[in-house]
């Protein structure tokens, strides 16, 4: 890792690396407890935008070579930029990224204007009934998803929706009539069953995860995995699968011209990763479009 990469990190997924997560946000700043000294009172921002921190009670601050010169020297450590450079590379937050991927035409609504009112368990027929058409039983539904009732405040109206929490505290959504998101739109990972698992399944959309649970009669998969929930959150993905020591990566992607040019950019992802094997999953459902149209097929629905 050069000087230049390593200021492309950017410094809140360094700090997410550290446990160390925001206690309060402002558009693009971040604040946290320092990471750099003791302190009870948050003062350390992060400007999410420029790239840079400011520790406003000892007047310090910079890139994220600085941070993590800074980080060292707190923990008495070596400290120089070259002991930061083998740092920053031993934490896996390595610079590797894919260029952004997204469908040419999409339907989804990502409206600001959309506002989370309540959320329970599914319970409304009309929900039950849409999970039931694509093939979801509920026992897995609810298992993963809630019952969201949702303001949008641009036209006053509510509305029911199934909501897929991501890791950011968006949510997407989804009813019979309905496809969006509540933003932060953002990846979701869910752990497997073994507690170190040696595999991540990379799926495009929550419908195809669930469908791929039902297929294995509801049963989690044993390794990790995440769910995009758009292909323009495939760079997301990477922090979560680079040196981590997974030693498959199964992808199950859409078979299309999109979903084929991210399954390519994340082949080349995976052959920077020692001992990384990318097998992608397309042949299992071809020659549908996803694994949601194979596993309606495979349903007769």
């Amino acid at each position: 890792m050069n000087i230049d990469q390593a200021k492309a990190i950017p410094i809140a997924e360094i700090l997410s690396r550290l446990d160390i997560y925001p206690r309060k946000t402002n558009h693009h700043k971040l604040l946290y407890l320092s990471p750099v000294r003791v302190e009870k009172t948050p003062s350390f921002w992060v400007d999410t935008k420029t790239n840079r921190w400011h520790d406003f009670d000892d007047g310090a601050g910079g890139d994220p070579i600085d941070l993590a010169c800074a980080y060292l020297r707190f923990t008495e450590e070596a400290h120089t930029v070259s002991d930061a450079l083998r740092w920053l590379n031993a934490m896996g937050v390595g610079p590797y990224q894919i260029a952004p991927i997204d469908r040419p035409v999409t339907v989804e609504i990502q409206d600001t204007g959309l506002i989370l009112k309540a959320k329970r368990p599914i319970q409304h027929v009309g929900l039950i009934r849409y999970l039931e058409q694509r093939g979801i039983s509920l026992e897995v539904a609810r298992r993963h998803l809630k019952e969201l009732r949702v303001h949008n405040s641009q036209t006053n109206k509510y509305f029911l929706a199934l909501g897929f929490a991501n890791e950011e505290a968006g949510y997407e959504l989804r009813n019979p009539f309905f496809k969006g998101c509540l933003k932060p739109k953002a990846v979701t990972f869910i752990r497997g069953r073994d507690p170190k698992p040696d595999s991540i399944h990379l799926f495009e959309g929550f419908m195809d995860y669930l469908s791929a649970v039902c297929q294995l009669k509801g049963h989690a998969f044993q390794g990790d995995a995440i769910i995009l929930n758009s292909l323009s959150c495939l760079n997301q993905a990477i922090p979560y699968i680079h040196n981590y020591g997974y030693r498959v990566a199964y992808s199950w992607l859409d078979n299309d011209p999109a979903g084929e040019k991210a399954t390519a950019a994340f082949t080349e992802f995976c052959k920077t990763q020692t001992d990384l094997t990318h097998k992608r999953m397309n042949r299992v459902y071809a020659p549908h479009k996803d694994v949601n149209a194979w596993h309606m097929h495979t349903l007769n629905l």
